[in-house]
């Protein structure tokens, strides 16, 4: 168990100072093609960081965020016995790393210091047929987790409907409302479901998909490329210096819902996406 403590708190580690290969990746093709001399400036600059942050062992962004943990668990693994040891190895990575801490108690607005209190680290554990246990980690920065947007389809002000062009316009709305805000380009998670819990849930899913796999349901893939273009369409651009580089990817999940209404979530991730897998 020590063992595994040390292994998630080095999953910190590697989480804070790179980006994923996939989202680097995307970064670079953006900056090959952009013709915008100042967007593609801004994108090279974001190259250097990650470069930067990487051969430091430092943290590519101050706001670290929020720790969101999805844990795979194989058959009679205790869930508690695993929370523990999660919450002790944030402790741990707060400490080592360091990383500065973002848990502030509600009602005496005081700050644990560690990273650690009630509901955070956010964690969610499943029981799977899987022999291995799989955690994977995301860092949540406050300014794109602040411009999510939830939607009650169908929104007459918007003229969405609950069909897939419906879920079309409430995403550029969500996009528009959040210009610049939250240091774009963006990786957009969207989910429609049967609550408003869900629907949240759903969107959080889809950030944890890498921007190079591609939607199993035709129609779902056709609308992600879709949206792709037209949020880059939008001209918004990373800091907001135009281009056609508003976002990296947009992943789309739904579930049934009930017949007379659909809720839909809109999760944004900068182009800083804090995350990775330990299999252990």
């Amino acid at each position: 168990m020590l063992q595994l403590q040390k292994g998630i708190t080095s999953l910190f580690r590697k989480v804070t100072t790179s980006l994923p290969p996939d989202v680097e990746a995307a970064i670079k093709k953006a900056a090959g093609i952009e013709e915008d001399q100042s967007a593609k400036s801004e994108l090279l600059t974001v190259l250097n960081n990650v470069q930067s942050a990487r051969s430091g062992k430092t943290p590519i962004c101050e706001d670290t965020g929020v720790p969101f943990f999805y844990v795979s668990a194989p058959k009679g693994m205790s869930h508690i016995e695993l929370r523990k040891i999660i919450i002790e190895a944030t402790r741990a990575a707060t400490r080592k790393i360091p990383l500065p801490s973002y848990s502030v108690d509600p009602l005496t607005g005081q700050n644990t210091g560690d990273n650690t209190g009630s509901g955070i680290p956010v964690i969610h554990i499943e029981e799977t047929g899987d022999p291995n246990l799989t955690i994977e980690l995301m860092l949540l920065g406050t300014s794109s987790e602040n411009l999510g947007r939830m939607y009650s389809l169908p929104d007459d002000s918007l003229g969405a409907g609950m069909d897939l062009s419906g879920i079309g316009i409430a995403v550029l709305d969500a996009v528009t409302q959040a210009g610049g805000s939250g240091c774009p380009p963006y990786i957009i998670g969207v989910g429609l479901g049967p609550t408003r819990d869900r629907a949240a849930w759903l969107s959080k899913q889809q950030l944890r998909r890498k921007l190079d796999d591609e939607n199993p349901v035709s129609e779902l893939r056709t609308l992600e490329n879709r949206l792709l273009s037209d949020v880059n369409a939008l001209g918004i651009g990373p800091k907001m210096q135009g281009g056609s580089t508003t976002a990296l990817g947009v992943k789309v999940g739904l579930n049934h819902r009930h017949p007379r209404a659909a809720y839909l979530d809109v999760s944004l991730l900068c182009w800083n996406t804090r995350r990775g897998k330990l299999i252990w």
